[in-house]
């Protein structure tokens, strides 16, 4: 057999080397699902900068020493690579910074 894959991602190694991380960045999408609703970040009014903002934040508290977001319990590492996923999503699908 003849598989053409040959250019395309391997996404299977970002799975397989992130799947940590991955697992924790699902957790604050289950979090916030629950707290609000499944895929409502998408429709949040000037979402590409709400959520580059609350990445930042979620990252200045980690530097300031504070290993996990006292709502939710999860780490503040994991928030922030929600809230640069969701930009690049929204960024990718042409939303534009304000």
């Amino acid at each position: 057999g003849v598989k053409h894959d040959a250019g395309k991602p391997r996404v299977g190694l970002m799975l397989s080397d992130f799947s940590r991380a991955l697992t924790e960045v699902a957790r604050v999408s289950t979090f916030g699902a629950q707290k609000y609703t499944a895929r409502g970040w998408l429709t949040v009014p000037n979402g590409v900068d709400r959520y580059t903002d609350a990445m930042a934040r979620h990252m200045m508290r980690e530097f300031d020493g504070e290993t996990l977001d006292p709502e939710s319990g999860l780490m503040h590492a994991a928030h922030a690579a929600w809230g640069a996923l969701a930009r690049l999503e929204l960024l990718l699908r042409g939303h534009k910074p304000s």
